[in-house]
Protein backbone atom coordinates (compact mmCIF):
# COMPACT_ATOMS: atom_id res chain seq x y z
CA UNK A 1 0.00 0.00 0.00
CA UNK A 2 1.17 3.78 -1.16
CA UNK A 3 1.56 6.63 1.41
CA UNK A 4 1.34 9.59 -0.13
CA UNK A 5 3.86 12.35 0.41
CA UNK A 6 1.24 15.49 -0.10
CA UNK A 7 1.89 19.16 0.13
CA UNK A 8 5.11 19.91 -1.27
CA UNK A 9 3.33 20.77 -4.70
CA UNK A 10 0.27 21.92 -6.44
CA UNK A 11 0.71 20.52 -9.94
CA UNK A 12 2.03 17.24 -11.46
CA UNK A 13 5.10 16.03 -9.51
CA UNK A 14 7.73 15.53 -13.05
CA UNK A 15 11.01 14.26 -11.59
CA UNK A 16 12.93 12.89 -8.21
CA UNK A 17 16.07 12.21 -6.71
CA UNK A 18 17.52 11.19 -3.41
CA UNK A 19 20.69 12.57 -1.77
CA UNK A 20 23.29 10.24 -0.52
CA UNK A 21 22.16 11.51 3.09
CA UNK A 22 18.65 10.75 2.15
CA UNK A 23 16.71 13.76 1.63
CA UNK A 24 14.30 13.55 -1.24
CA UNK A 25 13.96 16.52 -3.76
CA UNK A 26 10.91 16.71 -6.20
CA UNK A 27 10.63 19.06 -9.28
CA UNK A 28 6.87 19.86 -10.87
CA UNK A 29 5.36 21.79 -13.44
CA UNK A 30 5.12 25.05 -13.23
CA UNK A 31 8.68 25.74 -11.58
CA UNK A 32 7.83 23.98 -8.37
CA UNK A 33 10.74 22.74 -6.53
CA UNK A 34 10.15 20.63 -3.14
CA UNK A 35 12.46 18.90 -0.71
CA UNK A 36 10.92 16.09 1.84
CA UNK A 37 12.31 14.27 4.72
CA UNK A 38 12.23 10.61 5.32
CA UNK A 39 8.80 10.33 6.67
CA UNK A 40 7.44 12.10 3.54
CA UNK A 41 6.78 15.46 5.19
CA UNK A 42 8.12 18.37 2.97
CA UNK A 43 10.81 20.61 4.83
CA UNK A 44 11.43 22.93 2.15
CA UNK A 45 9.74 24.96 -1.54
CA UNK A 46 11.10 26.86 -3.84
CA UNK A 47 9.31 28.24 -7.26
CA UNK A 48 12.26 28.66 -9.64
CA UNK A 49 12.35 31.40 -12.27
CA UNK A 50 9.97 32.07 -15.04
CA UNK A 51 8.34 28.86 -13.52
CA UNK A 52 9.15 26.54 -16.18
CA UNK A 53 8.64 23.41 -15.90
CA UNK A 54 11.50 21.71 -13.43
CA UNK A 55 12.53 18.81 -15.69
CA UNK A 56 15.01 16.68 -13.64
CA UNK A 57 16.60 17.16 -10.52
CA UNK A 58 20.28 15.95 -9.30
CA UNK A 59 21.74 16.16 -6.27
CA UNK A 60 25.73 15.77 -6.09
CA UNK A 61 26.89 12.89 -5.03
CA UNK A 62 30.02 13.85 -3.32
CA UNK A 63 28.54 17.13 -2.05
CA UNK A 64 24.77 16.05 -0.77
CA UNK A 65 23.75 19.64 0.10
CA UNK A 66 24.09 20.32 -3.75
CA UNK A 67 21.06 19.82 -5.77
CA UNK A 68 21.04 20.43 -9.95
CA UNK A 69 17.75 21.17 -10.97
CA UNK A 70 16.54 21.91 -14.74
CA UNK A 71 13.61 24.25 -15.80
CA UNK A 72 13.28 25.32 -19.52
CA UNK A 73 16.58 25.70 -20.78
CA UNK A 74 18.34 26.63 -17.62
CA UNK A 75 20.36 24.75 -15.36
CA UNK A 76 19.67 26.12 -11.63
CA UNK A 77 22.67 25.24 -8.69
CA UNK A 78 21.22 25.49 -5.14
CA UNK A 79 22.34 24.67 -1.52
CA UNK A 80 19.64 22.80 -0.17
CA UNK A 81 20.57 23.72 3.68
CA UNK A 82 18.72 27.32 2.68
CA UNK A 83 16.39 27.00 -0.72
CA UNK A 84 16.77 30.02 -1.41
CA UNK A 85 17.34 31.65 -4.87
CA UNK A 86 20.48 29.50 -7.39
CA UNK A 87 23.63 30.02 -6.32
CA UNK A 88 24.52 29.39 -9.82
CA UNK A 89 22.91 28.89 -13.67
CA UNK A 90 23.77 27.10 -16.41
CA UNK A 91 21.71 28.54 -19.64
CA UNK A 92 23.79 26.47 -22.52
CA UNK A 93 20.94 24.25 -23.86
CA UNK A 94 19.31 25.88 -26.63
CA UNK A 95 15.61 23.87 -26.32
CA UNK A 96 14.21 22.41 -22.76
CA UNK A 97 15.98 19.95 -20.93
CA UNK A 98 15.06 16.34 -20.36
CA UNK A 99 17.12 14.94 -17.94
CA UNK A 100 20.31 15.99 -15.75
CA UNK A 101 23.15 13.51 -14.63
CA UNK A 102 26.24 14.10 -12.56
CA UNK A 103 29.45 11.64 -12.74
CA UNK A 104 30.29 10.23 -9.59
CA UNK A 105 33.59 12.37 -8.97
CA UNK A 106 31.19 15.60 -9.21
CA UNK A 107 33.33 17.06 -11.86
CA UNK A 108 30.75 16.54 -15.31
CA UNK A 109 27.46 17.86 -15.30
CA UNK A 110 25.42 16.52 -18.47
CA UNK A 111 22.09 18.05 -19.77
CA UNK A 112 20.32 16.00 -22.64
CA UNK A 113 17.47 18.56 -24.45
CA UNK A 114 15.14 18.52 -27.18
CA UNK A 115 17.18 19.23 -29.99
CA UNK A 116 19.04 16.26 -29.37
CA UNK A 117 22.02 18.04 -27.38
CA UNK A 118 23.82 16.92 -24.62
CA UNK A 119 25.78 19.91 -23.03
CA UNK A 120 28.65 18.54 -20.71
CA UNK A 121 29.49 21.27 -18.24
CA UNK A 122 32.90 21.18 -16.59
CA UNK A 123 32.20 21.69 -13.15
CA UNK A 124 35.72 23.07 -11.85
CA UNK A 125 35.52 26.05 -14.92
CA UNK A 126 31.74 26.28 -15.15
CA UNK A 127 32.04 25.81 -18.95
CA UNK A 128 30.90 23.17 -21.33
CA UNK A 129 33.54 20.86 -22.04
CA UNK A 130 31.69 18.97 -25.02
CA UNK A 131 28.39 19.23 -27.12
CA UNK A 132 27.09 15.40 -27.92
CA UNK A 133 24.13 15.02 -30.52
CA UNK A 134 21.47 12.73 -31.22
CA UNK A 135 19.04 12.94 -34.61
CA UNK A 136 15.82 13.55 -32.78
CA UNK A 137 15.00 14.69 -29.26
CA UNK A 138 17.39 13.39 -26.04
CA UNK A 139 15.25 11.79 -23.59
CA UNK A 140 17.57 10.51 -21.37
CA UNK A 141 21.71 10.63 -20.28
CA UNK A 142 23.58 8.82 -17.44
CA UNK A 143 27.10 8.65 -16.39
CA UNK A 144 28.42 5.27 -15.60
CA UNK A 145 29.56 4.99 -11.91
CA UNK A 146 33.03 3.94 -11.63
CA UNK A 147 33.80 5.57 -14.81
CA UNK A 148 33.51 9.68 -14.98
CA UNK A 149 34.49 10.29 -18.50
CA UNK A 150 32.06 7.96 -20.02
CA UNK A 151 28.05 8.04 -20.04
CA UNK A 152 25.20 6.75 -22.14
CA UNK A 153 22.18 8.36 -23.99
CA UNK A 154 18.97 7.67 -25.40
CA UNK A 155 16.42 9.50 -27.62
CA UNK A 156 13.08 9.22 -29.85
CA UNK A 157 15.59 9.11 -33.03
CA UNK A 158 15.60 5.29 -31.13
CA UNK A 159 19.15 5.62 -30.79
CA UNK A 160 21.42 4.93 -27.66
CA UNK A 161 24.25 5.78 -27.45
CA UNK A 162 27.76 4.95 -25.45
CA UNK A 163 30.00 7.91 -25.10
CA UNK A 164 33.57 8.90 -23.93
CA UNK A 165 33.92 12.72 -23.17
CA UNK A 166 37.60 12.42 -24.60
CA UNK A 167 35.46 12.18 -28.14
CA UNK A 168 33.06 14.03 -29.45
CA UNK A 169 31.31 10.97 -31.61
CA UNK A 170 29.76 8.10 -29.70
CA UNK A 171 32.37 4.94 -29.31
CA UNK A 172 29.28 2.38 -30.25
CA UNK A 173 25.28 3.19 -31.25
CA UNK A 174 22.67 0.95 -31.98
CA UNK A 175 19.45 1.66 -33.34
CA UNK A 176 16.62 0.08 -31.33
CA UNK A 177 14.54 -0.32 -34.46
CA UNK A 178 17.63 -2.06 -36.23
CA UNK A 179 17.94 -4.38 -33.59
CA UNK A 180 14.36 -5.58 -33.22
CA UNK A 181 14.57 -5.88 -36.96
CA UNK A 182 17.71 -8.65 -36.37
CA UNK A 183 15.63 -10.69 -33.51
CA UNK A 184 12.05 -10.63 -34.60
CA UNK A 185 10.20 -11.38 -38.01
CA UNK A 186 8.99 -8.90 -40.42
CA UNK A 187 5.92 -7.04 -39.52
CA UNK A 188 3.27 -7.98 -41.96
CA UNK A 189 1.70 -5.00 -44.12
CA UNK A 190 -0.87 -3.11 -42.81
CA UNK A 191 0.31 -4.99 -39.12
CA UNK A 192 0.76 -1.70 -36.56
CA UNK A 193 4.08 -1.39 -35.17
CA UNK A 194 4.94 0.81 -32.57
CA UNK A 195 8.39 2.28 -32.78
CA UNK A 196 10.98 1.78 -30.09
CA UNK A 197 11.36 5.54 -29.32
CA UNK A 198 13.78 5.41 -26.40
CA UNK A 199 12.87 6.74 -22.92
CA UNK A 200 14.47 6.20 -20.55
CA UNK A 201 17.81 4.80 -19.24
CA UNK A 202 19.69 3.51 -16.03
CA UNK A 203 23.28 2.16 -15.32
CA UNK A 204 23.72 -0.75 -12.64
CA UNK A 205 25.92 -0.22 -9.85
CA UNK A 206 28.62 -1.99 -11.79
CA UNK A 207 28.25 0.44 -14.32
CA UNK A 208 28.89 -2.54 -17.36
CA UNK A 209 25.09 -3.13 -17.40
CA UNK A 210 22.32 -0.42 -18.03
CA UNK A 211 18.66 -0.57 -18.99
CA UNK A 212 16.53 1.23 -21.84
CA UNK A 213 12.56 1.52 -21.67
CA UNK A 214 11.16 2.96 -24.81
CA UNK A 215 7.73 3.38 -26.64
CA UNK A 216 6.84 -0.08 -27.30
CA UNK A 217 6.25 -1.33 -24.18
CA UNK A 218 9.65 -3.29 -23.88
CA UNK A 219 12.82 -3.11 -21.67
CA UNK A 220 16.06 -3.76 -23.18
CA UNK A 221 19.07 -4.57 -21.03
CA UNK A 222 22.47 -3.57 -22.42
CA UNK A 223 25.95 -5.00 -21.37
CA UNK A 224 29.00 -2.81 -22.16
CA UNK A 225 32.46 -4.39 -22.86
CA UNK A 226 35.11 -1.82 -23.60
CA UNK A 227 34.32 0.37 -26.13
CA UNK A 228 30.74 -1.32 -27.21
CA UNK A 229 27.92 -2.66 -25.98
CA UNK A 230 25.41 -5.82 -26.71
CA UNK A 231 21.84 -6.53 -25.93
CA UNK A 232 21.60 -9.39 -23.22
CA UNK A 233 18.23 -9.35 -22.90
CA UNK A 234 14.79 -7.85 -24.17
CA UNK A 235 11.00 -8.42 -23.05
CA UNK A 236 7.59 -7.26 -23.19
CA UNK A 237 7.34 -4.61 -20.12
CA UNK A 238 4.24 -3.14 -20.02
CA UNK A 239 1.30 -2.86 -22.25
CA UNK A 240 1.81 0.97 -23.24
CA UNK A 241 5.19 2.98 -23.30
CA UNK A 242 7.77 2.14 -21.06
CA UNK A 243 8.44 5.95 -19.50
CA UNK A 244 11.23 5.15 -16.92
CA UNK A 245 13.79 2.18 -15.67
CA UNK A 246 15.91 2.08 -12.39
CA UNK A 247 18.32 -0.33 -11.20
CA UNK A 248 18.47 -0.64 -8.16
CA UNK A 249 21.56 -0.10 -6.50
CA UNK A 250 24.26 -2.84 -5.91
CA UNK A 251 21.49 -5.74 -7.38
CA UNK A 252 20.84 -6.42 -11.12
CA UNK A 253 17.09 -5.64 -10.10
CA UNK A 254 15.28 -3.10 -12.29
CA UNK A 255 12.12 -1.47 -12.14
CA UNK A 256 10.12 0.17 -14.95
CA UNK A 257 7.48 2.26 -14.67
CA UNK A 258 4.85 2.63 -17.57
CA UNK A 259 2.13 4.89 -19.40
CA UNK A 260 -0.09 1.82 -18.22
CA UNK A 261 -0.32 3.04 -14.34
CA UNK A 262 2.22 -0.30 -13.69
CA UNK A 263 5.19 -0.47 -11.68
CA UNK A 264 7.02 -3.62 -12.35
CA UNK A 265 10.50 -4.68 -10.38
CA UNK A 266 12.11 -7.17 -12.76
CA UNK A 267 15.19 -9.45 -11.97
CA UNK A 268 17.97 -9.90 -14.58
CA UNK A 269 20.49 -11.07 -12.94
CA UNK A 270 20.89 -14.45 -14.16
CA UNK A 271 20.84 -12.74 -17.83
CA UNK A 272 23.87 -10.35 -17.19
CA UNK A 273 25.86 -11.98 -14.20
CA UNK A 274 27.30 -14.66 -15.66
CA UNK A 275 28.42 -12.38 -18.65
CA UNK A 276 30.23 -9.79 -16.70
CA UNK A 277 34.02 -11.03 -17.86
CA UNK A 278 32.89 -11.91 -21.19
CA UNK A 279 35.56 -9.95 -23.78
CA UNK A 280 34.44 -8.37 -27.08
CA UNK A 281 35.74 -11.20 -28.96
CA UNK A 282 33.18 -13.60 -27.13
CA UNK A 283 30.44 -11.16 -27.59
CA UNK A 284 31.13 -10.98 -31.23
CA UNK A 285 31.71 -14.30 -32.08
CA UNK A 286 28.08 -15.04 -29.93
CA UNK A 287 26.55 -12.28 -31.89
CA UNK A 288 28.06 -13.74 -35.04
CA UNK A 289 26.41 -17.67 -34.22
CA UNK A 290 23.41 -15.93 -33.36
CA UNK A 291 22.95 -14.20 -36.90
CA UNK A 292 24.60 -17.27 -38.57
CA UNK A 293 21.91 -19.80 -37.06
CA UNK A 294 18.99 -17.12 -36.89
CA UNK A 295 17.23 -17.77 -39.83
CA UNK A 296 15.98 -21.05 -41.01
CA UNK A 297 13.51 -20.85 -44.34
CA UNK A 298 13.58 -16.76 -44.58
CA UNK A 299 12.22 -16.68 -40.77
CA UNK A 300 13.66 -16.01 -37.21
CA UNK A 301 14.34 -19.37 -35.23
CA UNK A 302 12.90 -18.24 -31.69
CA UNK A 303 15.53 -20.34 -29.58
CA UNK A 304 18.44 -17.44 -30.99
CA UNK A 305 15.93 -14.44 -30.41
CA UNK A 306 17.43 -12.55 -27.19
CA UNK A 307 13.82 -11.77 -26.66
CA UNK A 308 12.05 -13.66 -23.50
CA UNK A 309 8.42 -13.39 -23.31
CA UNK A 310 8.45 -15.65 -20.31
CA UNK A 311 10.08 -13.34 -17.76
CA UNK A 312 7.72 -12.25 -15.44
CA UNK A 313 8.45 -9.56 -12.46
CA UNK A 314 9.09 -9.69 -9.02
CA UNK A 315 6.76 -7.24 -7.90
CA UNK A 316 3.70 -5.43 -9.94
CA UNK A 317 2.38 -2.46 -8.25
CA UNK A 318 -0.94 -1.30 -10.10
CA UNK A 319 -0.37 2.55 -9.04
CA UNK A 320 -3.12 3.58 -11.72
CA UNK A 321 -1.80 7.03 -13.37
CA UNK A 322 1.28 7.48 -15.67
CA UNK A 323 4.21 6.99 -14.64
CA UNK A 324 7.04 10.39 -14.92
CA UNK A 325 9.69 9.57 -12.35
CA UNK A 326 10.78 6.71 -10.41
CA UNK A 327 13.56 7.04 -7.31
CA UNK A 328 14.24 4.55 -4.97
CA UNK A 329 15.25 5.58 -1.13
CA UNK A 330 16.01 3.92 2.45
CA UNK A 331 13.49 4.86 5.30
CA UNK A 332 14.34 4.01 8.62
CA UNK A 333 15.64 1.32 7.75
CA UNK A 334 13.57 -0.63 4.67
CA UNK A 335 13.54 0.61 1.27
CA UNK A 336 11.06 2.30 -0.75
CA UNK A 337 9.93 3.04 -4.42
CA UNK A 338 9.11 6.64 -4.87
CA UNK A 339 6.70 6.98 -7.54
CA UNK A 340 5.87 10.59 -9.27
CA UNK A 341 3.01 10.94 -11.84
CA UNK A 342 0.40 13.06 -12.97
CA UNK A 343 -0.92 13.90 -9.66
CA UNK A 344 1.03 17.08 -6.92
CA UNK A 345 2.31 14.20 -4.59
CA UNK A 346 4.65 11.13 -4.53
CA UNK A 347 3.93 7.74 -3.98
CA UNK A 348 5.69 5.94 -1.58
CA UNK A 349 6.08 1.87 -1.61
CA UNK A 350 7.31 -0.45 0.64
CA UNK A 351 9.52 -3.07 -0.71
CA UNK A 352 9.60 -6.78 0.69
CA UNK A 353 12.61 -7.46 2.27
Amino acid sequence: MAVKWSGGHSSSVLCLNVSTEGLVASGAERGELALWDGGGSPVAQLRLPQAEDVTSVVFSPRRPSTLYASHGETISVLDVRSLQKPLQRFHENKEEINCLSVNDTDSFLAAADDSGTIKVVDLESKKVSQSLRHFNICSSVAFRPQRPQSLVSCGLDMQVMLWNLQKARPLWTMNLQECDMEEESLQSAGQFFNPPLAHSLSVASCGNVFGCGAQDGKVRIFQVTSVRFECELEFQAHSLGVSQVLFMPEVYWLFSGGNDGKVLLWDVSSYVGKQQKNSAKSLHRRRAQVAASSRKDGKLNKVASKEHPGIVPKLSIEHGEKVNWLSCAEIKGSRRVLVADQTSSVSAYPLPE
